[in-house]
């Protein structure tokens, strides 16, 4: 049973921007801000994506969504948008959610494959809270900015490397930016979600799951390696990312906060199993996550 905390015009009156907005868990909040009444804006490399999506969220909540095509890992591409965005009024939200992973070995990793998941994940992360932050410290405009994070964050992420260094980078902005713009009323905090199945995000992380079609039951695997042995429902994540970003809780700022089933307390949440693998299992995985990228590409120029 999917169950909403909140009233229905929690937001109203509010702008919130969600990177990544597209698709998976960024789709996921900008709807349900829209539910409760903001103004939304989701951004993505992809624009054919992101103006479907708002299309979409738009009809479903009766709300303004507005779809803007921007790759996040260009400084230049990100002040754009902020000032489009800006010039029709402030923004009050940000979610940082536009990210990139996959599973590997890290000895197998070239320094082009390190730079997909940073550029997106560290630098382009900082690109766009500085450039939202900049307009609101000049306009002496109060706001809040979530941060999608994981809990490798805290123990480490083998197997994923990339993005473990990456968000680890912005749970630190998170905490330092914190105390330093909070005379500005502008707040900071982070979720690190546990096992939320998407299919972008599962085709790159848990292919297995994927081809044997048991994603998000209780025969994932990261279904049975949780306390709770279940993968996080929707409803939770989006209540969570509403409760911060509301303005009932303008006393807590530079937190990270887990939504896992306590799967980070039991045993890391992390991929350190897969150091049981050999070299056949990880040629397979590979090729798994190849063809779904592939998959990715064709859908692109369609």
């Amino acid at each position: 049973m999917q169950t909403s905390m909140f009233r229905s015009d929690l937001f109203k009156g509010k702008r919130i921007l969600v990177t990544g907005g597209g698709t998976g868990l960024g789709r996921e909040m900008a709807d349900e801000y829209a539910r409760l009444g903001a103004e939304v804006y989701i951004c993505g490399r992809r624009g054919a994506v992101v103006e479907e999506t708002a299309a979409e969220l738009s009809k479903a909540n009766n709300a303004k969504v507005t779809g803007l095509a921007c790759d996040i890992r260009v400084p230049d591409a990100v002040d754009d948008m902020m000032t489009r965005v800006f010039n029709e009024g402030p923004l009050d939200g940000l979610v940082n959610n536009a990210a990139g992973n996959f599973i590997s070995r890290t000895k197998d990793l070239s320094p082009n494959a390190f730079n997909a998941i940073a550029n997106i994940v560290f630098h382009g992360t900082f690109y766009v809270t500085l450039a939202a932050g900049k307009r609101w410290i000049a306009a002496d405009h109060k706001a809040n900015v979530i941060s999608i994070l994981t809990t490798w964050v805290w123990n480490g992420g083998p197997f994923t490397v990339p993005s473990a260094m990456s968000k680890a980078g912005i749970n630190i902005m998170t905490k330092s930016l914190a105390a330093e713009w909070a005379p500005h009323g502008i707040r900071l905090n982070a979720i690190a979600p546990g096992p939320f199945p998407t299919k972008g995000a599962w085709e790159r992380l848990n292919p297995g799951s994927i081809r044997a079609g048991t994603m998000g039951s209780q025969e994932d695997s990261s279904a049975q390696g949780n306390p709770m042995g279940r993968v996080g429902q929707m409803h939770e994540l989006r209540n969570l990312a509403c409760f911060l970003m509301s303005d009932g809780c303008d006393y807590l700022t530079g937190e990270t906060i887990a939504i896992d089933g306590g799967a980070y307390l039991a045993g890391g949440g992390n991929f350190s199993a897969l150091a049981k693998l050999g070299d056949a299992d990880w040629e397979n995985i590979r090729s798994m996550i190849k063809s779904a990228n592939d998959k990715d590409r064709v859908a692109r120029t369609v």
